[in-house]
C-alpha cells in the first residue's frame, strides 16, 4: 500500500467517527492504552531484541506508566465540539480535528511514542499514520497492530492508526508533505525535514541535559536521583542527566556517596581517555555499537571490567563544552562529572556545555534547597523544562510534576522548534472562539483617550 492509499483510508476512517462524542473518543483512547499496558513485557522484550537498544526491565516500566499516565492526563479534558463556554469573558471555545497526523518515531521508544501520539491525537478525534524507524519495524508495527485490534473491538475503524511497515526516507518525505499535521520525533536533522515539508509540524531537538549539584543538598539523594537519571533504559533517553556539576568543596564526599550507591567513577586522565576513543568515532559522531548497551559492555571495551549489574560510570572531566568529546549527548548510561567552585560558575558552564556540545532548549536540572539558586538557575538557563529536586527523565510529565505526559518534547527556538514544551492533545486540535459583544462602556463616551488631536 502506498501512502497516498493510506491517507485516503485514514480520511474514510475520519469520516466515520465525524459524529462521534466526547464519550466515544474518550473510550477509544482508554483502549489504545489498556492494550499496551497488557502487553507491556512482551513489546519491551521484542524492542531490547530488535534494536539492540535499552533494556528490557526499564522498557517494561515505560510500557505500563506511558499508557497509565496518558490516560489519567487526559480523561477529564474537553476535547471534542464545545470545550468551554465563559459566560463572563462571552467566549465560547470550540475544538476542530486537525485530521491525519504523520508521526515519525524513534527506534529508541518503538512502542511508548507510537500509543502517546496515537493517545493525544485520538482525544482530539484525529487519524495516525506512524513512519516507523527502520531498525524498530517489528515492534512497532506489532504495538501499532494491537492498537487497530483495539479499535476493532470498540466497533471503530482500524484506519484510525496505520503504520509503514517498510519504511523509507522518501516515504517518510512522502507523508509528511501528504498529510495534515507533523510529529517528528528524533534528530534535528528530521525536524529540519519536517518544517521543510511545506505541513504544519511539530519537532524536538537533540538532548544532553546538564545538572546542577548545590551545596546545601543531601548526597545520597543526589546519588539515587543522578542513577534513575543517567542509567533509565540504559541512557537512551533525550531527557537523561549527561553532565553533573558539583562543589569542588564537597567532592570526595560525593564521590564516596556515588560508589556507595553502585556507581564505578573513572578519574584517572589516561582512563577516561580510553572511554573517550570507544563511545565516539573519529567524525565526532556517536559509537552506534555502544548506543543504548549495559554499562559493564561499554567498560569491556573501553578494557576494563566492573560489575555485571553496575547501573552507571561516572566519568570525571576537567572542562566542558567543546573541549571534550565526553561533554556530547553519548546515548548510555555514563554521567561526567565536573566540580565548581562558585554557584555562578556552575550556572555558566551548564550554558556553555549546552551552547558548545549540544542540548540547548531541551530540559536541565538542579539539586538545591535555596530558593534564590533555583530560581536564578530557571531564569539563567536556555531549555523549555527544569527539574528541580528530581530526575530529569521526568520531564516527560509523569504524576509526580505539573508538565503534561508526552513522548515528544519541543525546544522551542533555542532547539529550532516551534513549541518550548510538551507536545500534547492541545497542540493536535483547532480551537476556534464563538465571542459575544461585551456590554461595556468607554471612558469619556465613545473615547479611550482624553486627548486632542493635535497631540498626535
Amino acid at each position: 500500500m502506498n501512502v497516498q492509499e493510506m491517507i485516503d483510508r485514514s480520511r474514510a476512517a475520519l469520516e466515520k467517527i465525524m459524529d462521534y462524542n466526547q464519550e466515544d473518543v474518550d473510550k477509544l483512547v482508554f483502549a489504545a492504552a489498556r492494550v499496551i499496558y497488557e502487553n507491556a513485557k512482551p513489546l519491551a522484550k521484542e524492542a531490547v531484541e530488535e534494536t539492540r537498544l535499552g533494556c528490557v526491565e526499564d522498557k517494561v516500566g515505560k510500557n505500563t506508566d506511558t499508557p497509565t499516565e496518558f490516560w489519567n492526563y487526559l480523561k477529564d479534558k474537553r476535547s471534542v465540539g464545545i470545550i468551554e463556554d465563559d459566560k463572563e469573558t462571552g467566549v465560547i471555545k470550540i475544538a476542530h480535528p486537525v485530521g491525519v497526523i504523520g508521526c515519525i518515531t524513534p527506534a529508541t521508544n518503538p512502542t511508548v511514542t507510537p500509543l502517546g501520539n496515537f493517545m493525544h491525537a485520538m482525544k482530539g478525534k484525529n487519524a495516525v499514520i506512524v513512519c516507523p524507524a527502520p531498525r524498530a519495524v517489528k515492534t512497532s508495527t506489532h504495538t501499532v497492530n494491537l492498537i487497530r485490534e483495539a479499535l476493532k473491538e470498540e466497533g471503530a475503524p482500524e484506519d484510525l492508526i496505520q503504520i509503514i511497515e517498510e519504511p523509507t526516507l522518501a516515504k517518510s518525505q512522502e507523508l509528511m508533505a501528504l498529510c495534515d499535521l507533523v510529529l517528528a520525533t528524533g534528530a534535528s536533522s528530521l525536524t529540519k525535514a519536517a518544517y521543510s515539508s511545506g505541513t504544519p509540524a511539530y519537532g524536538v531537538g537533540p538532548g544532553n541535559p546538564p545538572v546542577v549539584l548545590d551545596d546545601d543538598y543531601d548526597l545520597d539523594t543526589a546519588a539515587e536521583q543522578t542513577i534513575t537519571a543517567v542509567g533509565s533504559d540504559n541512557g537512551i533517553l533525550c531527557d537523561g542527566d549527561n553532565l553533573l556539576l558539583h562543589p569542588e568543596k564537597t567532592a570526595d564526599k560525593f564521590y564516596e556517596t556515588l560508589k556507595k550507591h553502585g556507581v564505578v567513577i573513572f578519574d584517572k586522565p589516561e582512563d577516561v581517555a580510553k572511554f573517550r576513543e570507544v563511545l565516539f568515532l573519529p567524525n565526532g559522531k556517536s559509537n552506534p555499537d555502544l548506543v543504548g548497551c549495559d554499562a559493564d559492555v561499554i567498560a569491556k571495551a573501553a578494557g576494563f571490567d566492573i560489575p555485571e549489574k553496575t547501573k552507571i560510570i561516572a566519568l570525571v572531566s576537567p572542562v566542558v563544552g567543546k573541549e571534550d568529546i565526553l561533554c556530547h549527548e553519548i546515548m548510555g548510561p555514563i554521567v561526567i562529572l565536573k566540580t565548581y567552585d562558585k554557584f555562578e560558575e556552575a550556572v555558566s558552564m551548564a550554558i556553555q556545555n549546552m551552547e558548545e556540545s549540544g542540548g540547548i532548549g531541551h530540559t536541565a536540572g538542579i539539586f538545591s534547597n535555596n530558593e534564590e539558586h533555583i530560581k536564578y538557575y530557571a531564569e539563567k538557563i536556555p531549555v523549555a523544562r527544569v527539574l528541580i529536586n528530581q530526575p530529569t527523565p521526568d520531564a516527560w510529565g509523569p504524576s509526580t510534576n505539573a508538565l503534561s505526559p508526552a513522548v515528544s518534547e519541543g525546544c522551542g527556538s533555542w532547539g529550532n522548534n516551534i513549541l518550548a514544551g510538551n507536545v500534547d492533545y492541545i497542540h493536535l486540535i483547532n480551537v476556534s472562539q464563538a465571542v459575544r459583544k461585551l456590554d461595556v462602556e468607554l471612558p469619556d463616551g465613545a473615547k479611550l483617550f482624553n486627548v486632542k488631536q493635535k497631540d498626535f
